[in-house]
């Protein structure tokens, strides 16, 4: 998979994370881990769609890098929530496989670049 995959998967998983986030503060009042999940997992997405305008090929890795935080940070949320009680078992783990899965595609996107990179020196 390329960039072009990580960019609409993290698109779509923040519409997700949108929906999450109406759903805990309508349905279980949950206003703080809510807050949190909104603004790391819309992160992914607008991160990885920065990258696409990087002035450098670091600038884009850059961009990537911070998506990949933002995706592991998501994760952790998500683990509260349903640690938490917030969310049920399967919507956890429906979230969190788009969640890892996007996760999986940062990090081979990343570590080739730091390939390319050690192989240039």
């Amino acid at each position: 998979m390329n960039e072009n995959a990580v960019m609409s998967k993290s698109k779509a998983f923040a519409l997700r994370i949108i929906k999450l986030y109406q759903y805990l503060c309508e349905s279980k009042k949950e206003f703080v881990l809510s807050k949190q999940i909104l603004r790391s997992g819309t992160s992914i997405g607008a991160n990885t769609r920065e990258s696409r305008r990087g002035q450098s090929k670091p600038d884009f890795y850059s961009k990537l890098n911070i998506a990949l935080k933002e995706a592991d940070e998501t994760a952790y949320w998500l683990e509260l929530l349903v640690e938490s009680g917030y969310i049920e078992q399967n919507l956890f783990e429906s979230l969190f496989a788009d969640c890892d899965e996007i996760i999986r595609l940062l990090v081979s996107i990343t570590k080739r670049q730091r390939e390319e990179n050690n192989r240039g020196k």
